[in-house]
């Protein structure tokens, strides 16, 4: 089991969230999956191998597809970097096994994305539900549930009882972000979803990381970025975001695509793995990949 600094260290800097890749027919792209493992850990540095419901398209995967996916990813890394396992928002019980699965199949800690449909769930219910999952493994709690996020009351409680919650992934940023930071005063790693300018809007606030965007196709820009950030240089580091963060989003926004079918895109055209997501998804089509590349020559990232 690693250690508490050692799983904040994992979360220091940018890291990588694994894009599952498809093929053309939407089967799963297992040999890209390995690539892009390999891709992310030696080209890209990330120190943390990361699954999420999101960006690892958990919404377009069967359970044992999950499952399969996530012992690839362990085999793939192969201790090379700590190994975030995460899941689809499953009742207790279910949630329970899949951690125990999980721990068996080396994964170092795993993320928990807790049901609450129509505000169901409470703040003592949650922490139940965080805490039984701790007990097997160690646990990254993610704010976003399905109607709000998560309520301070129940961070409050994990951060004072110090069990076995070992850390925070945040989506939500903006005045949540930033007073969950301050609810958390360090005790715990906070890691920020969702692009450089989400973490740098709740950094000062006191956050170890970022999931990054550009470690999946082109790591320089996510380095380039947190050198600034650790050198105080923070006018310069916005200018990276609006260069690279803004003008990317602005591109999906003028072509009418949706940011995740552009990063699938970009993986394609800096060679890491195909485009292609499942149905109902939208995949780019020659034309928008053409577009894409003209768009980072602009950028000069080609």
């Amino acid at each position: 089991m690693l250690s508490k600094q050692k799983i904040r260290s994992c979360l220091t800097g940018p890291v990588a969230s694994v894009k599952t890749p498809f093929n053309k027919d939407g089967s799963i792209n297992y040999k890209g999956l390995r690539k892009y493992i390999d891709f992310i850990i030696e080209e890209a540095g990330t120190k943390t191998v990361l699954l999420t419901n999101g960006d690892s398209l958990y919404t377009v995967l069967t359970d044992q597809e999950v499952a399969e996916v996530t012992k690839i990813v362990v085999e793939q890394t192969a201790g090379r970097a700590m190994v975030v396992s995460a899941e689809r928002g499953w009742w207790t019980n279910k949630a329970k096994d899949f951690a125990v699965y999980a721990k068996n199949i080396g994964v170092d800690v795993h993320m928990v994305l807790a049901p609450d449909w129509a505000r169901s769930s409470t703040t003592n219910t949650l922490y139940d539900h965080f805490n039984e999952i701790s007990n097997i493994m160690p646990v990254m709690i993610v704010t976003a549930l399905e109607s709000r996020p998560v309520p301070f009351k129940t961070i409050e409680r994990i951060v004072d009882e110090q069990n076995n919650v070992v850390a925070i992934k945040d989506d939500t940023a903006g005045n949540y972000g930033r007073r969950l930071a301050i609810t958390v005063n360090g005790k715990l790693p906070l890691l920020s979803g969702g692009r450089k300018e989400n973490h740098l809007d709740i950094h000062f606030y006191g956050v170890d990381g970022y999931l990054s965007v550009y470690m999946s196709f082109k790591p320089k820009i996510a380095h380039k970025y947190w050198g600034l950030i650790k050198l105080e240089q923070f006018k310069r580091a916005a200018q990276i975001v609006n260069k690279y963060d803004i003008s990317l989003l602005n591109f999906s926004q003028k072509m009418n695509l949706d940011f995740d079918a552009v990063i699938h895109g970009a993986m394609e055209v800096f060679g890491i793995t195909t485009r292609w997501r499942r149905s109902p998804y939208y995949n780019l089509k020659d034309q928008e990949i053409e577009q894409l590349k003209d768009f980072f020559q602009k950028i000069e990232l080609l």
